[in-house]
């Protein structure tokens, strides 16, 4: 897609809504849709390394960035092995996978660690929620399998 204007609106707006670009990503143009195995393993990949960098290396930030006083937050991996705390899309189809709602609520009212290892639960099923739709939308023909 370098060099090609590319129409917002011919993307359904599910789509747009689980790649949202972080401000210093390219915010003219939207992240690919995986559309092979090998990209569906490298979108999981990516978000993967985000979760874990927000858990690990991050977590200080990621910490403070989930305050109880906030409404409903997510956390949010992205392909491009950026990580997001964010209020979920508003208007999302109900087969959109999204990360578990309100992780910030439990935070203090546990022990850190255990809030940590709460929100790394919820975030390997939504890495796997999130590789199992895209790989469902692939095609099962003989054609499509080579």
């Amino acid at each position: 897609m370098v060099g090609q204007i590319v129409n917002l609106s011919s993307f359904p707006p599910f789509y747009l809504t689980l790649h949202r670009p972080l401000p210093d990503m390219d915010a003219g143009a939207p992240s690919y849709n995986p559309r092979t195995v090998e990209e569906v393993f490298r979108d999981f990949k990516g978000r993967r390394v985000a979760l874990i960098k927000a858990l690990t290396t991050d977590v200080e930030q990621f910490y403070q960035q989930c305050d109880p006083e906030k409404e409903n937050l997510c956390l949010y991996g992205f392909p491009s092995e950026q990580w997001e705390v964010n209020l979920p899309a508003e208007e999302v189809p109900p087969e959109l996978p999204e990360p578990a709602l309100g992780i910030n609520f439990a935070r203090d009212g546990m022990q850190e660690k255990d809030w940590l290892s709460l929100v790394a639960v919820h975030s390997d099923v939504w890495l796997l929620t999130v590789a199992f739709y895209f790989g469902a939308r692939f095609g099962f023909g003989p054609a499509d399998r080579y």
